[in-house]
C-alpha cells in the first residue's frame, strides 16, 4: 500500500509536470528578432547537452563494470547480507538506473528552460502576471521532474526487489548505487555545465565590455550567447542534476537509517511498522510533491503587483500543506505502541525545518531585494551602488 502510494502521487507529478509542459510550449514564442537570439541559445544548450551526456553515459558504463567487479571479486558480504553475486548485481543495475534517470531529469528541464525564456519575454510585453506564470511553471517542470524521477526510481528498485522475494530491510543496501550513479551525473553535469558558463561570462566581460566597448549581455557579443547557452545547461541541467543526486541520496540513505533502527530493536516493531519505518521518507517526499504542484498552480499576481508577493504566497501555501502532510505522515508511520510519544518528536523536527526554510526566505529578501535598501540615521534613502 505504501509503496503503491508513493509510485501513484510520482506519476501524477511526472504528469503534472508533462501538462506544465505543453502549458509552456503553447505560448506565444515573440518576434523573429527575439526568436533569432532564442534559437541560437537553444541550439547551443542542446548540442553542449548532447556531448556531455554522451560523455557521461560512457563513462558511467565503464564505472559500472568497475563497481560490479569490485562487489563481486574483492568486497566479501558480511554475514546478514546477500550473496556477493546478487549485491554486485543490485548496486551496478541501480548505479546505471541511478544515472539515466538523472540524465533524463536533466534533459527534459533544460529542454523545458531554454523554450519558456522566450515565452516568458514575450508574454511580459503585455502581461505581468503572465510572464510570471511562464517563468514559474517552466521552472516547474524541472523541479518536479527532478524530485518525481528520483522518488519513482527509489521507488521502483524496491518495488521489484521486493518482488523477487528479498527482506525488506536488506533492499536499501542494495540500492545504494542508485544515488551514487546520480552523484556521478551531478559530478560532471554540474563541473561541466559551470565551467562553460563562467568561461563564457568572464570572455563576454573582457572582451566585450573592456575591449569592444559593448554592453553587457548585448547579443552582438557572441560570447554573451555562450554565456546565456551555459547559464542554461549548467543552472538548469547541472543544478537539475545536483538535486535529484541530494534527494536520491537522502532517501536511500534514511531508509537505511529506518531499517538500522529496526534491526537494533528486536521484537518491538512489527513487519508493518519496519516497512513504514524504512519508507517515511519516500512518503514524506511525496506529500511534499503534492504540496509543490498545488503552490505552483496557485501562483498568480495582479498586474500592478510586485511578483515577490505573489511567489511568497504561493511558498507560504507549500510550506503550510507540507507541514501538514509530514505531521500526518509522522504519526501515520512513526507511531509505534512502544514508543506512543515518538511520532510528535519527529513532527516537530520536520514543522521546525519547514519554519526556518522560510525564515531563509524572508532573510534572503530582506538583504537582497530593493525594497529593504539601506537608509541612513538621516531620514534621506541613499543607496550606494
Amino acid at each position: 500500500m505504501l509503496m503503491v502510494l508513493v509510485l501513484g502521487l510520482s506519476v501524477l507529478a511526472l504528469a503534472v509536470a508533462w501538462g506544465l509542459r505543453g502549458y509552456v510550449l503553447r505560448q506565444d514564442n515573440g518576434t523573429a528578432d527575439m526568436r533569432k537570439i532564442s534559437d541560437a541559445i537553444q541550439e547551443g544548450a542542446e548540442a553542449f547537452l548532447r556531448r556531455q551526456y554522451r560523455t557521461i553515459g560512457t563513462l558511467s558504463i565503464a564505472l559500472g563494470v568497475v563497481i560490479y567487479v569490485l562487489y563481486a571479486f574483492f568486497r566479501k558480504p558480511h554475514a546478514d547480507e546477500p550473496a556477493a553475486a546478487t549485491l554486485a548485481l543490485t548496486t551496478t543495475l541501480s548505479f546505471l538506473f541511478g544515472a539515466l534517470c538523472s540524465g533524463v531529469a536533466g534533459i527534459v528541464g533544460m529542454y523545458v528552460a531554454v523554450r519558456s525564456n522566450i515565452r516568458t519575454a514575450s508574454a511580459a510585453r503585455s502581461s505581468l502576471n503572465k510572464a510570471l506564470q511562464i517563468a514559474l511553471r517552466g521552472g516547474a517542470v524541472s523541479g518536479l521532474f527532478v524530485v518525481a524521477m528520483s522518488l519513482f526510481g527509489v521507488g521502483l528498485l524496491y518495488t521489484i526487489l521486493e518482488a523477487m522475494h528479498f527482506e525488506p530491510t536488506k533492499i536499501p543496501l542494495m540500492i545504494v548505487g542508485y544515488g551514487f550513479g546520480a552523484s556521478f551525473v551531478a559530478l560532471f553535469a554540474q563541473l561541466g555545465g559551470g565551467i562553460y558558463t563562467k568561461a563564457a561570462d568572464v570572455g563576454a566581460d573582457l572582451v566585450g565590455k573592456v575591449e569592444a566597448g559593448i554592453p553587457e549581455d548585448d547579443p552582438r557579443n557572441p560570447a554573451v550567447i555562450a554565456d546565456l547557452v551555459g547559464d542554461n545547461v549548467g543552472d538548469c541541467a547541472g543544478r537539475g542534476a545536483d538535486l535529484f543526486e541530494s534527494t536520491a541520496a537522502e532517501n536511500i540513505g534514511a531508509m537505511i537509517l529506518g531499517s538500522g533502527l529496526a534491526l537494533a530493536n528486536p521484537g518491538v516493531f512489527s513487519p508493518a511498522q519496519v516497512v513504514g519505518l524504512m519508507l517515511f521518507p519516500l512518503v514524506a517526499r511525496a506529500f511534499g510533491l503534492v504540496a509543490s504542484i498545488i503552490g505552483v498552480l496557485l501562483v498568480k499576481a495582479r498586474e500592478d503587483e510586485d511578483p515577490m508577493h505573489a511567489l511568497n504566497r504561493g511558498y507560504m501555501w507549500t510550506a503550510v500543506l507540507a507541514a501538514a502532510g509530514f505531521v500526518g505522515g509522522t504519526y501515520w508511520l512513526l507511531n509505534p505502541p512502544a514508543f506512543p510519544a515518538a511520532w510528535w518528536h519527529f513532527a516537530l523536527c520536520g514543522v521546525i525545518g519547514i519554519a526556518t526554510s522560510i525564515a531563509f526566505v524572508y532573510i534572503t529578501q530582506y538583504y537582497t531585494e530593493y525594497r529593504y535598501r539601506p537608509r541612513p540615521r538621516g531620514g534621506t534613502s541613499r543607496c550606494a551602488g
